[in-house]
Formats: C-alpha cells, sequence, structure tokens
C-alpha cells in the first residue's frame, strides 16, 4: 500500500488525519504499543519488515548513532533506539507527526534523540553528523529518493555506513555511489526493501 506524500506539498488537516498504532518489535521496549496520528493512508513499515530488518542490523545496532530521514510514525527510529542504539535524529516536514513523535519519546523517557521538522535535503545540507545507520523510507512515487541519494554521496559516508531504503515494489531504485554495496535485498507484499553498505574505495579495485 503507498504511503501518503507525508513529506511533500501543504501541510495535512486535522480532518484527513487517522488514528494509528505501532509496535515496538524488540528491546527494552519490546511490545509497546505506540499509538500515533498520521496523514491518510499513512501506516508504519510492518512489523515483518522490522523485524527483518533489525535482525540484519543487530550485529551494529547497539551504540550506533541512527538518522530516520522520512520518520513519519517515527517507527524505524523508535525501534532503532528500543535496541540501544546511541542517538537518533527523526527528520519530517509534517509538524503533527514531529510532535507526536516528541511526545513518544517523552512517554518512553528516551532523551537520546532530536526530532527536526525540516525537509530531508535542507536538514542533510546544513548537517555535518555522521552516521553509522541512516534509514530511508520516503513516501512512494514522490521520486524523492535520487537527490537524497546523490546529497549523501556528496556527504563522502565513512565506510562501513549502513543505509536503509524501502521502496514500493513498481519503484525502480536510483542509481547508487559506486561505492554503495546492496548486502539484503527482500519483497513483502508491495515493498521492496534493502539494507546497503559503504565500502572502502580499495575494495572497489
Amino acid at each position: 500500500m503507498p504511503k501518503a506524500p507525508r513529506n511533500s506539498g501543504p501541510q495535512t488537516t486535522t480532518s484527513t488525519r487517522q488514528q494509528g498504532s505501532l509496535r515496538i518489535i524488540g528491546g527494552q521496549w519490546r511490545s509497546r504499543k505506540l499509538d500515533f496520528e498520521g496523514a491518510a493512508g499513512l501506516r508504519p513499515t510492518s512489523d515483518r519488515i522490522r523485524e527483518t530488518l533489525f535482525n540484519w542490523l543487530n550485529p551494529t545496532i547497539h551504540g550506533a548513532r541512527c538518522l530516520d530521514l522520512f520518520a513519519g510514525s517515527g517507527a524505524l527510529g523508535l525501534e532503532a533506539l528500543s535496541r540501544y542504539a546511541a542517538h537518533c535524529d527523526f527528520v519530517d516536514t509534517d509538524r503533527n507527526s514531529c510532535q507526536q513523535i516528541r511526545q513518544q519519546l517523552e512517554n518512553l523517557r528516551c532523551p537520546h534523540a532530536t526530532v527536526h521538522s525540516k525537509e530531508a535535503l535542507a536538514f542533510l545540507n546544513k548537517s555535518a553528523q555522521s552516521y553509522n545507520i541512516i534509514f530511508l523510507d520516503p513516501p512512494f512515487h514522490l521520486d524523492l529518493l535520487a537527490p537524497v541519494i546523490g546529497t549523501l554521496a556528496n556527504h563522502a559516508l565513512k565506510p562501513h555506513t549502513q543505509i536503509y531504503i524501502e521502496t514500493a515494489s513498481d519503484e525502480a531504485l536510483p542509481a547508487l555511489p559506486a561505492n554503495w554495496q546492496i548486502d539484503k535485498e527482500k519483497k513483502a507484499g508491495q515493498v521492496v526493501y534493502r539494507l546497503i553498505s559503504v565500502v572502502e574505495e580499495a575494495s572497489l579495485a
């Protein structure tokens, strides 16, 4: 099911929002149910996909600095923090979504996060922070990935940085930088999700 275009265009009005919930899969907040009010059609990355993703990330998530760039409900970043990531920056243009993530963090008594109500490119262009894990789960069919990938490539990400990318199954993955390597890729229903790592230049030879 495609996601609503929460990160572009005018802000969503209260009348088009709907109630939803997500469940933390593992870690210190395992099985905690978190309610949220999202734009019509918005839903977090499914339990099944998150469970697989964080199984992939299990060796590296503890102590990682994370970026949830199209945060929406905050499902990916909150799951990372539950599994003892050191810090997560949440970024989304929807102010209501950002406020709800702040409230979730307060309810969970988690100080290891910052929520930014900004467009993805605006945040990246001003950020000098380096990350171990970056989550890219933009609204489907809006061509948001290509410019973000290009901007991240210009940031010269450190080797071993991991990037998660989720797209609709009928969307083409934009061209990746030469030193980005797809390590894992799976399809679940109408979603394709991948875990990518930045490799050292020497390993490209």
